[in-house]
């Protein structure tokens, strides 16, 4: 890994790196909801082309929600769907927002996420409430989501990408995800990328900054 002097973008990943996610609060939430034949679903829910079409922005919210409905066998309302999607959503710890605003003076910071419409209208409305923010715009120098892109992780697309709209090569940016796949893609295509298996990771590395 190269001194943070030889790179010139810290960017993240929203969930388990800056935003507390928790997926099994939402299986165990959405089994409560359906019946018992129907729980094997749940846990194939998001490996379905349908999830993975909202992520990519390429199906819109009131599609998706249908899409919902159907996969479950329910009648769920809007609110319903909206509230059980956003069940994963934890909280975003105080530091982590501080230690951006700190990397923040010495170099460009920025989010890369695969999310979607509901997702990201969640954490606004969190923002909002815990940090009197209507977005990350205030965080963040650059703000790249997969609905938005219509790309995802790992896919190396999304990465080059990124890349490409930060006017840079990819071995002056360094990247953070919890998930081994997205860092692998991002190494694919010449980024220093790092897992975040936890969230001393970040404290850890960031240490001597």
């Amino acid at each position: 890994m190269k001194n943070l002097s030889d790179v010139d973008f810290l960017i993240f990943d929203l969930g388990n790196v800056i935003i507390d996610i928790d997926y099994q609060h939402t299986f165990r939430l959405i089994k409560s909801k359906v019946p018992d034949p129907l729980h094997s679903r749940v846990d194939q829910f998001y490996v379905t082309d349908f999830h993975k079409a909202y992520e990519k922005g390429w199906i819109d919210s009131p599609t998706f929600r249908n899409e919902v409905r159907s996969y479950f066998e329910q009648e769920w309302s809007d609110a319903e769907v909206d509230e059980l999607w956003n069940s994963l959503l934890g909280k975003i710890p105080p530091y982590r927002l501080d230690l951006v605003k700190k990397l923040r003076q010495t170099h460009q910071v920025g989010v890369l996420s695969n999310t979607n419409e509901i997702h990201i209208e969640g954490v606004y409305e969190l923002l909002r409430n815990e940090f009197q923010a209507d977005s990350f715009d205030p965080f963040f120098d650059r703000i790249f989501y997969s609905h938005e892109m219509g790309l995802a992780k790992p896919d190396v697309a999304i990465y080059e990408t990124m890349v490409a709209e930060l006017g840079t090569k990819p071995d002056r940016v360094l990247f953070f995800d919890d998930l081994l796949a997205n860092v692998e893609g991002a190494r694919k295509v010449g980024i220093h990328a790092i897992q975040v298996t936890s969230p001393q990771v970040l404290l850890d590395f960031f240490s001597h900054v």
